[in-house]
């Protein structure tokens, strides 16, 4: 299934993509996707409508991130060695964590807000994993079976607020809209191997980011088995899963966003995300 979010900032409604690309509405049988809608239940629950019958929502609105009310939003850093290369780091030896705030939280293709001062805007195309079951100390055999489903992210970041000065990830990774996710949550059933994804990103036209999944460092099923050792993972929470090489930071000089520019960006099977550089204002 692919499960999405529809309407105004603030106001979305669920929603279901039928197979000819429609979207349904679901806000008749579920409130949100989000939270116990995304365990095993609510997601069976779903699976049993019958789709063709649910109204058909009209025009092209919004999309909002696929998941609601987004409890832990954890982003892995350099888990792919060619871009842990170009940024001039070493290739971890156990996962690098760090978090966005949830108000950097946006639809797949709300415009992008260059901050304040921001020089140093970079691009991140990421694998979203979606915690459908409540997890704590699980085993890499295991993990995978707590998954709800996969998305599209853009781990926008802030170079400068991020590795200059004090530093601190969190602060160049939490600007407003500096987290789109979606268009679409897929179901974990629809993605029989995480680790078997295209993964590509656009800026102005020309393809900058251009890998595959298969070259993560810790596989989806590592990460969610690593993380559960150290926190409950909740239903709705958001794992970002890392970015391959080609992003502003690895050219030499290096590249990095301005108003005006474009970016396109997708996995195989999850969709397209698109969006504009604006100024904040």
């Amino acid at each position: 299934m692919k499960l999405l979010r529809y309407g105004a900032v603030g106001s979305e409604k669920p929603g279901i993509l039928d197979t000819e690309g429609n979207i349904r509405d679901l806000s008749g049988h579920v409130s949100d996707i989000a939270g116990l809608v995304l365990n095993p239940e609510g997601l069976a629950k779903i699976a049993a409508l019958d789709i063709v019958s649910l109204p058909k929502v009209d025009g092209n609105p919004r999309l909002g991130a696929c998941v609601g009310n987004i409890g832990k939003f954890m982003c892995i850093g350099l888990n792919y060695s060619d871009h842990a290369e170009e940024s001039g780091m070493e290739v971890p030896e156990e996962p690098v964590l760090f978090t966005k705030y949830n108000s950097a939280i946006c639809g797949p293709d709300d415009d992008t807000i260059i901050p304040r001062g921001s020089e140093k805007t970079d691009w991140e195309v990421e694998l979203g994993v979606v915690i459908g079951k409540t997890a704590k100390y699980l085993s890499e055999a295991e993990a995978l079976d707590y998954v709800a489903g996969y998305c599209v992210i853009n781990d926008l970041s802030e170079r400068e607020f991020q590795l200059e000065g004090t530093g601190q990830w969190v602060k160049g990774k939490s600007s407003d809209n500096f987290g789109p996710t979606g268009p679409w949550l897929v179901t974990r059933d629809e993605i029989p191997d995480p680790q078997n994804l295209g993964i590509w990103l656009e800026v102005n036209g020309e393809r900058l980011q251009n890998s595959t999944t298969a070259n993560m460092v810790f596989t989806v099923a590592h990460l969610v088995s690593y993380l559960s050792r150290f926190f409950t993972l909740h239903p709705g929470d958001v794992i970002s899963t890392g970015t391959p090489p080609g992003v502003g930071l690895g050219f030499k000089p290096p590249r990095y966003l301005k108003v005006g520019d474009t970016m396109r960006l997708g996995i195989d099977g999850l969709g397209e995300q698109n969006q504009t550089c604006v100024a904040d204002v």
